[in-house]
């Protein structure tokens, strides 16, 4: 079981690193042709609703609920079944989503000045802000659509993954990045404001996800017509675990909207600088994090329906350490090189604006952001313990708890520090999440931290302070901020792989390998 779930998860990190180093191509594409003042705040913020939805909604909620019901109809009642019910949820789901989809073209005003509070009160007024909540109602209209497109996505993903076929979603957000980049350089001069450029890129990258997913839905004749089935037996159970689950493991998203609906009441920049920000936490996060949860959360789902608790405790286990084991030294190494990684990837066009130093407020929002890091994965891998076992009520319950917490913290921390206490109070709040969840599977004697994670948990702690005091002394006998952009990537390069060496040599000298991730995963489980 274990082994398989290395060697998947694996192969869904691969194929993720793809896209996120894509995403970061975008996202300097983004900084270069809207740096981070007003144009990039009002697109930033019109690309984040439909985003946040996606994740609340489809990967969130929707796929929580939906992959066990999923796993147990296959696990239980054969190929079949399953063809019937993916048809069913998908005419269900898309028919709810058009609605949503087109209120959302219609209201685009309204949801502007719901999230975007700030410009609306400008515009209401005649301030200096008001051209923001105009722009941001009309490429509301453009980038909405995309929860519809990309809804139908997550449940093909779903389905893929339940079969075992990780690489297919994996690689689909590719080809969002591919549309936003292509669409920026093709169509950029086409428009007044760029925005709008970017904006077609979202709507154009939903439509060509979708349409990449059809072919490998055929393949695995699972490609039928969709179909009403609000009534169905199996929909809507997914309906009754997925109503509590918008609170569950999706929490981290309100609490990075609300975060927004915050900094548009901040100075200007400070959305551009928390989405830069967690743009770079989202690629360690997005490549273990992330690509461990979509393999876990079926595997769970199987041994829960299997009843084999035993496997499904060692499981966890495995996940945990396996989120440690890399989250620890990204959470470092982000924290001492975020400068140099953001001068090489945004420092450039209109991001290098005169009296601003924009590399400074994202890297002290990354600073911010870091410290949240490795609680981020552990939810991600925490809360599939719960939604496998068809448990929506115990994260809804930690999730208000944690979302009331983050808005204490907010209101503790911006008043003094503007947007980077947003960015600490996300991080605490997650902090928070991810240990009362542990501590609910801990007393429901689900999954207990084992005594020899502890001990791998110190050497990976151990080490990755070594790695970062290491880079951190390299890094400072260089003044780099002068430099070529040339010579700035190779000192990233440089240091990125004295990171990655010292990490592992320290770790070897302890006595772990690379097998033992896997070796103590395949020991434990048979």
């Amino acid at each position: 079981m274990s082994k398989g779930l290395f060697r998947s998860g694996m192969i869904v990190s691969a194929m993720t690193m793809i896209s996120r180093i894509l995403g970061l191509v975008r996202d300097a594409v983004v900084a270069n042709l809207l740096g981070a003042g007003a144009a990039a705040d009002v697109f930033l913020f019109a690309n984040r609703i439909p985003n946040f939805l996606r994740r609340l909604f489809a990967e969130g909620a929707f796929a929580q609920a939906f992959v066990p019901v999923l796993s147990e109809i296959k696990q239980q009642q054969g190929d079949e079944k399953v063809r019937i019910f993916v048809a069913q949820a998908a005419g269900t789901l898309g028919t709810i989503l058009l609605i949503v989809t087109l209120f959302g073209v219609i209201a685009s005003p309204v949801i502007a000045a719901l999230f975007g509070t700030g410009w609306f009160i400008d515009w209401w007024q005649g301030g200096p802000d008001a051209e923001k909540f105009e722009l941001a109602s009309s490429l509301l209209k453009l980038t909405f659509p995309y929860l519809f497109f990309v809804s139908l996505v997550a449940l093909s993903g779903a389905v893929m993954n339940v079969y075992n076929r990780f690489a297919v979603a994996a690689f689909t957000p590719v080809l969002l990045n591919v549309s936003i980049i292509s669409c920026a350089i093709l169509l950029h001069d086409q428009f007044s404001v760029g925005a709008y450029a970017l904006a077609v890129g979202v709507f154009l990258g939903g439509v060509v996800q979708l349409l990449f997913q059809l072919p490998f839905l055929y393949k695995a004749k699972m490609l039928a017509r969709p179909r009403w089935g609000w009534q169905d037996e199996n929909v809507k159970k997914v309906r009754k675990l997925m109503l509590p689950a918008l609170f569950g493991v999706s929490i981290s998203q309100i609490n990075l909207l609300l975060d927004t609906v915050i900094a548009s009441l901040l100075m200007t920049g400070s959305i551009a600088w928390l989405y830069y920000s967690d743009r770079l936490i989202e690629f360690p996060l997005g490549l273990f994090g992330i690509g461990i949860a979509t393999v876990i959360l079926p595997a769970l789902s199987k041994l829960h329906s299997s009843k084999k608790s035993s496997d499904f405790q060692h499981t966890l286990d495995w996940g945990v350490r396996f989120v440690i084991f890399l989250g620890l030294p990204a959470m470092i190494g982000l924290m001492i090189i975020s400068p140099l990684i953001i001068t090489v990837l945004f420092d450039h066009g209109a991001f290098k604006e005169a009296g601003i130093d924009h590399v400074k407020a994202v890297s002290l929002g990354v600073v911010a952001y870091s410290v949240g890091l490795v609680s981020f994965m552990l939810i991600k891998v925490l809360a599939p313990g719960f939604y496998s076992r068809q448990d929506t009520k115990t994260p809804v319950r930690i999730g208000i708890i944690t979302l009331v917490l983050n808005m204490v913290f907010n209101i503790m921390l911006a008043p003094f520090i503007g947007y980077l206490g947003l960015a600490l109070a996300t991080s605490m709040s997650a902090s928070c999440n991810a240990y009362l969840l542990y501590r609910q599977l801990k007393k429901e004697n689900v999954y207990q931290f084992s005594s020899m994670s502890g001990y791998f948990t110190l050497k990976c702690l151990l080490a990755s302070v070594t790695m970062g005091a290491l880079v951190w002394f390299t890094s400072r006998q260089y003044d780099w901020v002068s430099w070529h952009f040339s010579e700035q990537v190779m000192l990233l390069v440089v240091l990125l792989i004295i990171a990655m060496v010292s990490y592992f040599f320290m770790l070897f000298l302890m006595g772990v390998r690379l097998n033992t991730i896997k070796s103590v995963a395949i020991t434990e489980s048979n």
